[in-house]
């Protein structure tokens, strides 16, 4: 019986309705990620690690897209935390600018190539690409509401103005934490270089948003 016709017979995933024991599989789930690579884990590896059989592991996660989904849902869930920090905060430019800061200097060095096999994978499926675009549009859009915070204009007019600059923000932080060796230290020379590149991107952005 193939994986698909197996995840089709058995009841829908128990994700939502136990979301603890959920989170735990995912967890011991990604290590068989990290370990055998996104695509070399097979479900059986996934299932295994997680310490369960394959037909309950897929009661849970019917594939490796729900897995993706589940990461970039943890993620997300970060972010919003992230970011109603920084929307609350005294002074939201100044502390978008030291969250993006922070995010250059942490220790990645499990996640980003894990995220990069990820997206490399996402060029030959669509499904795992369609979550990485939401995944991206959902962090760009709380980056977007910051500004129009910032700058006292509603959202859509927000997007308009800023939401180019705001990808190529989005960019620089994504490939220096993907680009980045296994096992190597954050470059501090250019991460400096970036984190001024985007200082200036915002500031001009923001003075173009005022003048105008």
């Amino acid at each position: 019986m193939s994986h698909g016709t197996l995840a089709e017979t058995l009841s829908p995933p128990r994700a939502e309705a136990h979301p603890e024991r959920a989170e735990a599989i995912l967890d011991l789930a990604r290590s068989a990620f990290v370990e055998k690579g996104f695509d070399g884990a097979s479900m059986q590896d996934l299932a295994r690690a997680a310490g369960m059989s394959v037909g309950n592991f897929y009661r849970y996660f019917p594939s490796k897209a729900a897995l993706v989904e589940a990461l970039i849902a943890r993620d997300l869930a970060e972010v919003e935390s992230a970011f109603l920090a920084i929307t609350t905060s005294a002074d939201p430019l100044a502390a978008l600018k030291g969250a993006l800061a922070e995010r250059l200097t942490r220790n990645c060095e499990e996640d980003a190539p894990l995220w990069a096999e990820i997206m490399a994978s996402a060029a030959r499926k669509p499904d795992i690409a369609d979550l990485l675009r939401r995944m991206e549009e959902g962090v760009q859009a709380r980056i977007v509401r910051v500004l129009g915070l910032v700058a006292a204009l509603p959202e859509d007019e927000a997007a308009r103005r800023f939401g180019a600059h705001v990808r190529i923000v989005f960019m620089l932080v994504r490939g220096a934490a993907l680009d980045r060796p296994a096992g190597q230290a954050a470059d501090p020379d250019l991460n400096a270089l970036i984190l001024r590149t985007i200082d200036r991107l915002l500031d001009d952005v923001l003075a173009g948003a005022e003048e105008g």
